[in-house]
């Protein structure tokens, strides 16, 4: 592994306290420096970082970003560098437009960029300052954007505001029993909401996270696993589907606890079997549902149930709640799938004067369909986009698609 500059020579430490705390700051930034010496993140170097010299560089980088409040865009990559940039900006109580770092960067006239004209933008340690002065045009409680659901690259965002980030972070440390034994490892993007979700929980948990760029099917990646021992393990079904190409789970890695499933529906069969291999190695699998307009997760199902319940998302997190709406052509007993909780986002941002706008949902019609079954559990069936009305007769493309699976 390559070598790693001292804390103090990357960002150099400046006061102790920092800049003023305000009620804009996130919640669980405000508190990373209350975890003191535990480690917080492994760096992309092998390098572990506390609590305490996390706290002090996002600091330090929150006053190079300067007093006004702006709209501050950080391109995300899976570096301590960005993740400093990242917390700073939401410490420092800006506006923060997440967008994938790793991407090559043009000139796009119809991309987020020219859409939403930030005033900030963050490349690692990099800030380029394009606009002096206080934005006005942001509403209050804004503390990130992020792209939506499967349109990555269009203008239109989900706006998040701190309650929704800090809710869905303790709500997700909470149903994982995160502690600060603890230790995830970038398995996803840091500019996805499921990626990003990981970060947040582990620290609002004083657990830990190891930076790495790496595939899972990339031996470095492993070499990786063998030197952080991450407890927690986060996938896509296209994470799946690559870490069975290199023999997992049967080679599961040693002090593995949780493999964490969200981002799409895994077949129920594949849930079964993922369940009943992690009880053999000793790790749970938590299958999740969730949504960027609801900051991140909106259920998940307990893992003594993903073997037997393999069909189910489980239970609402904490303080969320479904109802299901029928509408027609539904079956009996199903329909689309309505989240009410503390993470349901503001609304979109579709141009620059969005976002001024206050709060405009108080509930999250998920355009999923769905059904509660007899022991409470949630069920996904479908995406209301999905029915198809042809010469009179209705079709469910996701029926279509099982079939023709089958």
């Amino acid at each position: 592994m390559l070598g790693c500059l001292p804390v103090t020579q990357l960002f150099p430490l400046g006061s102790a306290s920092g800049p003023t705390q305000t009620s804009s700051t996130v919640g669980f930034v405000e508190r990373l420096r209350a975890h003191g010496g535990r480690v917080a993140v492994i760096d992309e170097h092998a390098t572990p970082w506390s609590y305490a010299d996390l706290a002090a560089a996002v600091e330090e980088f929150a006053e190079r970003l300067g007093p006004d409040r702006r709209l501050t865009m950080v391109r995300m990559r899976r570096t301590l560098d960005s993740v400093v940039g990242y917390l700073a900006a939401l410490h420092a109580g800006h506006a923060v437009l997440v967008v994938d770092g790793e991407a090559p960067r043009s000139d796009d006239p119809g991309g987020i960029e020219a859409v939403h004209r930030p005033d900030v933008v963050v490349s690692g340690t990099e800030i380029d300052q394009r606009r002096a002065g206080a934005a006005l045009d942001l509403h209050p409680d804004l503390a990130l954007l992020l792209s939506t659901s499967g349109s990555t690259g269009s203008p239109k965002l989900v706006r998040l505001s701190r309650a929704n980030v800090d809710a869905n972070a303790e709500a997700i440390a909470d149903y994982l029993s995160l502690g600060h034994d603890d230790r995830a490892i970038t398995t996803l993007p840091l500019h996805y909401c499921f990626g990003l979700s990981v970060l947040h929980s582990h620290l609002a948990a004083g657990a830990s996270i190891a930076l790495t760029s790496a595939s899972v099917v990339d031996p470095c990646f492993w070499e990786t696993v063998r030197q952080v021992r991450p407890t927690m393990l986060a996938a896509v079904p296209h994470t799946i589907d690559l870490l069975e190409r290199v023999g997992f789970p049967e080679r599961s890695p040693d002090g593995l606890r949780a493999v964490l499933q969200a981002g799409g529906r895994l077949d129920p069969d594949r849930v079964r079997r993922l369940a009943l291999a992690g009880r053999t190695a000793g790790w749970d699998l938590y299958v999740m549902y969730g949504q960027t307009e609801a900051t991140a997760r909106m259920a998940y199902l307990p893992p003594a149930l993903a073997a037997e319940r393999p069909t189910a998302v489980g239970v609402p997190v904490a303080g969320g709640s479904f109802d299901i709406e029928w509408f027609e052509g539904a079956a009996e007993g199903t329909g689309e799938v309505v989240y009410r909780g503390p993470n349901v986002m503001m609304g979109y941002a579709e141009s620059r004067r969005d976002l001024a706008l206050v709060h405009e949902h108080a509930e999250l019609r998920t355009g999923d369909v769905g059904r509660i079954a007899d022991d409470g559990l949630l069920e996904i069936t479908g995406r209301r986009s999905d029915f198809l009305k042809v010469f009179g007769l209705r079709i469910d493309l996701e029926r279509v698609r099982r079939l023709l699976d089958d």
